[in-house]
């Protein structure tokens, strides 16, 4: 014979939680390790064209004061009839600005994960790899996102520049790098860059799932062929302008 069980009175029912709707698929995709690792490959190769992008353009100021300044105006003059004035370069602002926060977010949450997992490494060498790739990605990455924010108010909103003329690329960025503490600061700001830009270059690839051992010597000469070209590139403009060797 069957019995049943009665609650006694007073006794509050039990709460029905509702299911959980679930989020779009690609919502769903990054709150996993391999979707943020994803996230962080795809905003770098944004940041890594936005860098070679910048340098290039940047190495006209050796051309002459009007090519880099022709170079200036055209890119607030992208796309015009079809878009008004310099909306097309604050589109690309738009979307760096959300690679570089997507960057930054999907890189703390990858190493709060680690640090829940507590991973044991085996052997020193490996234990080296992750000490490298968790500490200096992570001071290098503070650096160069502190060194934006201070290369925009210099170079582009113009109020950390001192005798900033809008539209004139040339000027600003003699004046900026004739002042020796701010020549020092893009060279540090620089050097930590490298840093920065070598191991993401090499774990790039890791991150896609391009990670076989075929590969590596092509991902070792890509990491340092992109890294020095860029660096040097970047570093010759307060060394030449602040020894006055550029005028």
């Amino acid at each position: 014979m069957a019995t049943t069980t009665r609650e006694r009175p007073g006794t509050p029912a039990p709460i029905q939680q509702r299911p959980q709707r679930p989020a779009p698929w690609f919502i769903e995709l990054y709150r996993t390790a391999v979707g943020k690792k994803y996230v962080m490959a795809v905003t770098g190769i944004i940041g890594l064209l936005f860098v070679a992008g910048h340098t290039v353009g940047n190495l006209k100021l050796y051309l002459g004061h009007e090519d880099i300044n022709h170079y200036g105006e055209f890119l607030r003059e992208i796309l015009v009839p079809i878009l008004p004035r310099t909306i097309f370069l604050w589109l690309l602002r738009g979307l760096l600005i959300t690679a570089v926060a997507l960057h930054i977010h999907a890189a703390y949450s990858l190493t709060r994960l680690n640090a829940k997992a507590d991973i044991k490494y085996y052997s020193k060498r490996d234990y080296v790899a992750a000490n490298f790739a968790s500490r200096t990605m992570r001071w290098t990455g503070v650096i160069v996102a502190l060194f934006i924010l201070w290369h925009l108010s210099d170079l582009t909103w113009g109020f950390a520049n001192g005798d900033f003329i809008r539209g004139d690329v040339a000027h600003n960025m003699i004046h900026s790098f004739r002042r020796v503490p701010v020549a020092i600061l893009y060279i540090v700001a620089n050097l930590a860059l490298g840093v920065h830009l070598w191991h993401g270059c090499w774990s790039l690839f890791q991150s896609l799932g391009w990670n076989r051992p075929r590969f590596n010597k092509w991902r070792s000469w890509f990491a340092w062929g992109f890294t020095t070209a860029v660096i040097l590139g970047n570093l010759t403009f307060p060394i030449l302008i602040v020894t006055r060797v550029v005028d």
